[in-house]
């Protein structure tokens, strides 16, 4: 048992924005108190929040063991090392599994989701989920690209789509549908570096339409109740002239709720007559729709100068990218499920485009009038490591600093942007509560996270007030996972395994007789052997849909 006294609480689900109070831990839980022979922690001049959440990374699975692989250079030169506590592990912008769990709670953050992973690529996931220590993390399991669903919709078959939709979560232990590039992998695939440039446009070999794709799945995703809606990576990521796909994505959710990831990447203009390779920010109108239809949410995907490694089951993309550099690049189509590109990459601040994304993600967090559905993303690590997170959270916050940055990049870029016309906003502390923590745990549907309220998991961090907030946000002096002290006055003290989130919706068991046959005939693993085993979970937690919730009550 635990008191946290004294110290400036931020807790902006509870209506709580810096106030001093005590905060209470029994069992790994916030309590509403505890007997007076609780241990006391002194939190004078500490600002107390809630345990990160990191709604979008890429942490765990095949791509990015792969990316791992790739880049043997960035492992040698960043050594992790054992310590009494903790295990040893290496680092870089794809960090082996051990390091992940360990630098992320060195940030402050205590939760983490996986944000694309195969059906046929879960055991490996969770494997490496089981060595990702401290944090709770869960997958989204990739489905937009998936040549049995497109057979069923097909068909008109909307019932089995949603029925085998909800086998798949099941069966793999995925937390949420992914869709990335709707259709793009039937061109990728048939043409090598075709792609889906319209929501109108036949998909290859097939009677549909991203369109259609993409509405079934929001729709499917919103009957089943799940806790998180379809978390959608755009068509034409990375293209001039996007943003219009962008915001046509947006409205085919007509009601239903939507989440669109990485959306920094999403909103980029062209200028009628000049080369593609010099698209302007459209961030102003894509910050308008998004403010204007709540039941859309977004996380940004800052782009952060320096190394980053793009990994994304957007094949065509990693194509495109693959053409600007002569360095080492993976692509791949995964048995019918999905494509995967792994692409090394760099941010420079004086190259044109580079200038642009992160101006543009910049102005998407500052204009955005909702923190709680336009929430913090690097897209790590195709955007920059989520060890950039400070850093980010410096330039949202202190426009000063923000402003001395803007003079070292490509001024062209700036031209145009709302930063360049004076935008001076500055995020408080609430706000990067919110942003980091609250927001994301909302938006995942996770109540136990991202507030300190009696009841929720006691995932708690404790920073040293500085106007540094770089300094202030890069080395938390306590960290607590499920009232344990995982980091104390700075050091490590505890290990921790976490625990696997995901979900079990129901579903007509019968559904099973419509995807074996197609399993048999197509796939290299036999359907028996394809669901994965609760042996491969360890800790987990099955987090209920709307209905189970109502059923449960």
């Amino acid at each position: 048992m635990l008191r946290i006294v004294n110290g400036r609480v931020h807790d902006p689900a509870n209506g709580v924005d810096g106030e001093v109070r005590d905060i209470c831990i029994a069992d790994g839980r916030i309590v509403a108190d505890v007997p007076p022979e609780a241990r006391r922690l002194d939190a004078s001049g500490l600002v107390v929040m809630p345990g990160g959440v990191d709604i979008h990374c890429h942490i765990a699975g095949p791509k990015v063991n792969l990316a791992r692989k790739l880049q043997p250079e960035d492992h040698r030169r960043d050594v992790h090392p054992r310590t009494a506590f903790t295990r040893s592990g290496t680092g870089g912008t794809v960090p082996s599994t051990f390091t992940t769990g360990y630098r992320y709670a060195t940030l402050g953050y205590t939760t983490a989701m996986e944000a694309a992973v195969p059906p046929i690529g879960a055991r490996h996931t969770l494997e490496e989920f089981h060595d990702t220590p401290v944090i709770d993390k869960g997958f989204y399991v990739l489905m937009g690209n998936n040549v049995l669903l497109y057979r069923l919709l097909e068909q008109g078959r909307h019932d089995e789509f949603r029925n085998a939709l909800a086998w798949w979560l099941s069966a793999t232990k995925a937390y949420t549908a992914k869709l990335v590039n709707p259709g793009g992998d039937e061109a990728w695939k048939g043409r090598r570096n075709a792609n889906i440039t319209r929501l109108d446009e036949k998909i290859e070999s097939f009677e549909l339409t991203p369109r259609q794709v993409i509405g079934e799945l929001i729709r499917a995703v919103d009957e089943l109740g799940l806790p998180h809606p379809a978390h959608i990576h755009c068509n034409n990521l990375g293209h001039s002239g996007n943003y219009e796909t962008t915001l046509e994505t947006m409205r085919i959710a007509e009601g239903h709720r939507a989440h669109i990831t990485h959306i920094q990447f999403h909103s980029y203009g062209e200028v009628p007559g000049k080369s593609s390779h010099n698209p302007t920010s459209k961030a102003r109108e894509i910050s308008d729709f998004v403010n204007d239809h709540p039941n859309i949410s977004a996380d940004v995907g800052q782009v952060m100068f320096g190394k980053a490694t793009s990994m994304t089951a957007d094949a065509p993309l990693a194509y495109m990218l693959s053409r600007f550099g002569d360095g080492k690049w993976v692509n791949a189509d995964t048995e019918h499920e999905a494509g995967c590109g792994i692409v090394p990459f760099a941010y420079q601040d004086r190259v044109y485009t580079h200038a642009l994304q992160w101006a543009i993600g910049l102005e998407l967090f500052l204009l955005s009038k909702d923190p709680w559905r336009m929430v913090f993303s690097t897209d790590h690590p195709n955007g920059g490591s989520f060890m950039s997170y400070p850093r980010l959270i410096r330039l949202l916050m202190d426009r000063e600093f923000r402003r001395e940055e803007m003079k070292k990049i490509n001024q062209k870029a700036l031209h145009g942007t709302a930063l360049a016309d004076g935008l001076d906003r500055e995020y408080t502390l609430n706000e990067i509560a919110i942003i980091t923590r609250a927001g994301p745990a909302r938006l995942l549907g996770l109540a136990n996270k991202g507030h300190l309220g009696v009841g929720a998991d006691a995932d708690i961090t404790l920073y040293e007030e500085h106007p540094d907030k770089e300094r202030m946000f890069g080395a938390p002096r306590h960290v607590i996972k499920d009232g344990q002290f995982i980091i104390e006055d700075h050091e490590f003290r505890a290990d921790h395994e976490g625990r696997v989130l995901h979900v079990a919706p129901d579903h007509d068991p019968q559904i099973t007789e419509v995807i074996r046959p197609f399993f048999e005939e197509f796939y290299s693993m036999r359907f028996s052997n394809y669901p994965v085993d609760d042996h491969y979970l360890g800790k987990h937690e099955v987090v209920p849909t709307a209905k189970q919730r109502t059923t449960s009550s």
